[in-house]
């Protein structure tokens, strides 16, 4: 046997043994219109590139389940959505893996803030009002509106936790975007936001996943509600319900993937994250629900009319609220417990 042929034994050896070896690769996302798009920009043309079947889970953002994990060593989740504040705080604890670049792509590559030392972004997302104008005779185009239950009677959505929660309470107290923040890290500007958020208390009706906003929405339960845009935008591609957004006073933010700590396919963890980040995938993405890509060079290949309506936009960052990262990070934990206790009253 030539050395050409053994060596081409070899390979089709190694391919076959690579292929039977293949393992399931599990992701964990926040589910909805979310989850369908990454199936259709990430999870699908992945497994076609690589042969590396997805298996795509969802939960809802607690931190307690990925600890339990990490600290009796049975992770089974290889690569996990997560929010900044939550990603900066499990990395602080250790529960994600320091991620090595040179295995995802270039950092140049990627929006400002998109890069962190546990995470990459997948895209860039807002809390924004949104409202069904079937059941409103006049448009609101603040969270002073949202507040105002005389003028707009009915519910109202707020997600059932502190974060974008009292960021909105202060807004709607007349507190300038800029200045949220810097007002919240107070015990007097705490104070403020729940004094504000006792007003409309009896006229909440709190969600917890992404997908409930538009739901309420739709079927009447809520008039207004925050919401995350990209899930308003599903709806309104479907043409059915009526919904609009208010982009004033939007809080904005990235999504990025993490790997938990002691994953089991750690490398096959790089793949996946390495082929989402590319400008071509997070195009479709784009395209199939409206945040805007984390790879800078992929907006140039979406269409123009469609990159107007996302968060990037530039008329839309105008009046809007950078999600503070740290704040939540040192803050976080005693402003939630608080909130708790506070929405079970």
């Amino acid at each position: 046997m030539s050395t050409s042929v053994k060596v081409a034994v070899v390979a089709v050896g190694l391919a076959l043994a690579g292929q039977a070896m293949a393992k399931d690769l599990t992701v964990i996302s926040f589910g909805g219109a979310n989850k369908t798009a990454q199936v259709k920009a990430f999870y699908g043309p992945f497994k076609k590139a690589t042969g590396i079947n997805v298996i795509g889970g969802e939960y809802n953002g607690e931190m307690a389940k990925v600890k339990a994990m990490v600290d009796t060593k049975s992770v089974s989740w290889d690569v996990l959505e997560v929010e900044s504040p939550e990603l900066a705080r499990g990395c602080d604890e250790g529960l994600f893996e320091r991620l090595d670049y040179g295995k995802i792509g270039n950092k140049a590559d990627f929006v400002p803030g998109a890069v962190q030392q546990c995470g990459v972004g997948i895209f860039v997302w807002s809390t924004v009002l949104a409202y069904n104008a079937d059941k409103l005779k006049a448009a609101p185009t603040s969270w002073k509106d949202f507040w105002d239950v005389k003028k707009y009677p009915g519910k109202r959505g707020l997600r059932k936790g502190a974060k974008y929660t009292l960021e909105v309470a202060l807004m709607a107290d007349g507190v300038a975007p800029k200045d949220v923040y810097k007002v919240l890290a107070t015990p007097a500007g705490v104070d403020r936001a729940f004094k504000k958020l006792d007003q409309i208390k009896p006229s909440i009706q709190w969600w917890e996943a992404g997908a409930q906003p538009p739901q309420f929405l739709a079927s009447g339960d809520v008039v207004m509600s925050s919401a995350y845009n990209g899930r308003i935008a599903a709806v309104q591609q479907e043409g059915k319900k009526n919904l609009k957004i208010v982009w004033n006073g939007g809080l904005y933010d990235f999504d990025s993937w993490a790997i938990p700590k002691g994953a089991k396919n750690r490398d096959d963890a790089y793949k996946f994250i390495a082929f989402a980040s590319r400008p071509e995938n997070q195009k479709v993405y784009s395209e199939n629900i409206a945040y805007g890509p984390a790879n800078a060079k992929a907006v140039p290949l979406i269409d123009k009319k469609l990159a107007a309506e996302l968060p990037t936009a530039p008329q839309n960052m105008k009046t809007a609220v950078k999600v503070d990262v740290n704040f939540w990070a040192d803050y976080g934990e005693t402003l939630e417990q608080r909130f708790n206790a506070w929405a079970a009253k």
